[in-house]
Parts: structure tokens; sequence; C-alpha cells
């Protein structure tokens, strides 16, 4: 099992020191998605890729839980991809 996965566990079990323990982790990670989903989008947005991992973090961390590392990563793409569609959103409205 990973430490990714061990950590995802233990917050799932409760353990309020586990969430910080996966941001250092992940960071990384979570930022190269987040440059790859800014470099499909128009320039000039007010979003940058530091912003969306930030914001997709606070997404995921709360009631969810995730089988694993996979699962984490695939809700965090998916979070990033909400995320700048609902500012579109806001932008066009």
């Amino acid at each position: 099992m990973s430490e990714v996965t061990h950590i995802l566990n233990a917050i799932a079990a409760g353990d309020p020191r586990a969430a910080a323990q996966l941001l250092p982790l992940v960071y990384e990670e979570l930022r190269r998605l987040a440059a790859k989903r800014m470099a499909l989008e128009k320039p000039g947005q007010t979003l940058d890729a530091t912003a969306l991992v930030h914001e997709a973090y606070l997404r995921l961390i709360g009631d969810q839980q995730f089988d694993n590392r996979r699962h984490f990563f695939a809700a965090a793409a998916e979070a990033m991809r909400r995320i700048l569609v609902e500012a579109a959103r806001r932008r066009m409205a």
C-alpha cells in the first residue's frame, strides 16, 4: 500500500492529522495535473495552476473517501475540470 493510500485511509478513519500529511505528498503531482489543465485553457484566466490545486484540494478533503491513490488523483482531475467549467460559466454570465 502506498503512503498516499495509507494516509487516505487514516483520513477516512477520522485521523485529524492525516490531512496535513497528505498535501506535501501529493502537491507536485496535483500541480502537474493543474498545469496540463491550464495549458488547454484560453489565455487570460484569472485562475493559475496553484489556485486550481488549492481549490481542488479543498473540495477533495472533506466528506469524500478514496479507495486508493489512483482514485484520489482521478477525483482531483475531475474537481479541476469542474472548477474551470464553473469559472467559465461565471465569466460568460
